[in-house]
């Protein structure tokens, strides 16, 4: 089993990496409800509005920083370079600490340009937090390129805590500010408590990424004293120059940069396009459009990320493996290991997509217990289901591109599938009245070419083809059964218990139980992958005493 769990521990990292995402997006989730409450689905609006725009600055001058700095940690890694491998890491932290500082002031200053006027000051609190994130990304990308994720995994759940923490309580003390300034329950107060409220929000976001940060920064002190004795025994002969390596970060984290922008533009330019459709030429209200919007992003795109958590991970986690495999030359055990992540992101992604589709109202409530949002909210949720394995595949594609050198295909890809989903989007917006739904469909087709051009990208860059059977097929059927039973014991507890709580907690319970008997009968997985994954060995011990495996 040593060589054996060697080549799979980038699934094992993947795994912890997985589960730090996974918990920091549901406490990301069970903060959003209160906050919800709080703000009201017009504050939440305004929140998503300026998110989208803050996220997309962050995607073009830090979100990226993670991934390209390990990939190029690694390859200096993998060739013993120590003294150069930390060279890359002092050049990355004085280029986001310039590009940061541009980019916050940029956003801070130019938040009127690109959102409503009730969502700028949310925008401007917002702003100041990706200088505190390029510095926390250089160091989490540090960590990542030694293919250990621990660091970053707890960073990631002290942020998640912290924000879920602030933001309740600074948006709750914001509209107490408020509700001294106006007269209670004028039209005034309410649109105010709306911005108060989602200025509240935003500052949780910040509170969480600066504790992250203070982490990382307390984590590598502690680990200074063992980099400085690797550096100082490092013998390689050639040291790279500063100018060097900033042309090689460069070089790597411009298309990094550009991919990521591109994957990740289609949210807000979405937002833009329907607030302004559906405001200025079907004229409908503002507040609105703000709340169908809010349902759409703030509520049913975040449940249906929760399983995308783990192809996030697992694209962290395999950019450093292929990389140093590539600068080994060692393109065979790259087709191994592209396959095997495609593998377990699909034997993942496929029953969390069907799950959704199935048990969509239930999940829904339980995370977001609002009888006026709750029937829309969960029928885009079931909209969006499919999504799920298309954005699984495509972040997964995107990383393994970029590890192997291939870093403008992504870029081309991208720009193709955004270019088709907004001709889909402003066409349905136009001569429909499909509304938000508009929105959910040009998500659907955005995600489903991105999906399908990077998987003919990988066939052609590695001569890589992906095994049908227990990749896809297996999966989906014990998803189907999976899916169908789970719906009927819902509906059968429901009408016993009257409780969509009590009627959900037991039916998804069994869900997880079906397909993880069914998919283990039909030979989907092998005990070493199971063994691989995170608690495996568990599983194993769970499967043989179910006499499920021998």
């Amino acid at each position: 089993m040593g060589s054996g769990s060697k080549k799979n521990s980038f699934i094992l990292q993947a795994g912890i990496l997985a589960a730090a995402g996974f918990v920091s997006r549901i406490i990301g989730l069970l903060y959003v409800s209160p906050v919800a409450r709080i703000i009201g689905p017009v504050g939440q609006g305004y929140y998503e509005s300026a998110y989208n725009y803050y996220a997309i600055v962050l995607m073009i001058s830090s979100y990226s920083i993670p991934s390209a700095i390990s990939k190029v940690i690694a390859q200096k890694l993998s060739l013993r370079e120590y003294r150069n491998a930390h060279r890359v890491f002092i050049c990355a932290m004085y280029y986001v600490l310039g590009v940061g500082l541009v980019a916050s002031l940029l956003l801070f200053f130019g938040a009127g340009h690109l959102v409503t006027e009730s969502a700028v000051p949310v925008l401007r609190v917002l702003a100041p937090t990706i200088f505190v994130y390029g510095i926390l990304g250089v160091l989490r990308g540090y960590f990542q390129a030694h293919k250990s994720m621990v660091q970053t995994s707890i960073s990631q759940i002290l942020e998640q805590i912290v924000n879920a923490v602030v933001s309740i309580g600074a948006a709750h003390g914001f509209i107490l500010l408020l509700m001294e300034e106006y007269e209670k329950d004028s039209a005034a107060e309410q649109a105010g408590r709306a911005v108060y409220g989602a200025m509240g929000s935003a500052l949780g976001t910040g509170a969480g990424v600066l504790i992250a940060l203070l982490f990382m920064a307390a984590v590598y002190s502690l680990n200074r004293p063992m980099i400085q004795r690797r550096i100082d025994r490092d013998r390689t002969r050639q040291v790279d120059s500063y100018r060097e390596i900033s042309k090689m970060i460069l070089q790597v984290v411009l298309p990094f940069i550009m991919s990521t922008a591109i994957y990740n533009l289609s949210s807000s330019l979405n937002n833009k396009l329907y607030s302004d459709i559906m405001m200025k030429f079907r004229h409908v209200a503002e507040n609105m459009v703000a709340a169908d919007y809010g349902v759409f992003n703030g509520r049913a795109m975040k449940i249906s990320n929760i399983p995308i958590a783990f192809s996030s991970a697992m694209a962290a986690a395999i950019i450093p493996t292929v990389s140093q495999l590539v600068a080994r030359r060692q393109l065979a055990d790259a087709r191994n290991r592209t396959a095997q992540a495609v593998k377990t992101i699909m034997l993942i992604s496929i029953p969390s997509a069907v799950g959704l589709l199935a048990l969509a109202k239930p999940v829904t409530w339980l995370l977001f217990p609002d009888g006026n949002t709750i029937e829309l909210a969960s029928r885009i949720l079931m909209a969006l289901a499919v999504s799920v394995i298309f954005y699984a595949l495509s972040t997964l594609s995107n990383s393994i591109l970029q590890g192997i050198g291939r870093v403008n295909t992504p870029i081309v890809n991208a720009a193709i599938a955004l270019l088709l989903q907004t001709g889909v989007l402003v066409l349905l917006l136009c001569f429909t009245d499909l509304g938000i739904y508009a929105v959910v469909i040009a998500t659907i087709v955005y995600s489903g070419l991105m999906c399908v051009l990077n998987q003919m990208s990988m066939h052609k860059a590695l001569g890589y083809r992906q095994e049908i059977m227990n990749t896809f097929v297996v999966p989906l059927i014990a998803s189907a059964f999976m899916g169908a039973i789970a719906r009927v014991l819902y509906e059968i507890l429901l009408m016993l218990t009257g409780s969509i709580v009590v009627s959900a907690i037991p039916s998804i319970v069994a869900a997880v139980a079906v397909y993880f008997s069914l998919v283990i009968l039909l030979k989907g997985v092998t005990e070493e992958e199971l063994r691989a994954m995170p608690g495996g060995r568990l599983l194993v011990k769970v499967a043989r005493k179910c006499r499920l495996m021998r």
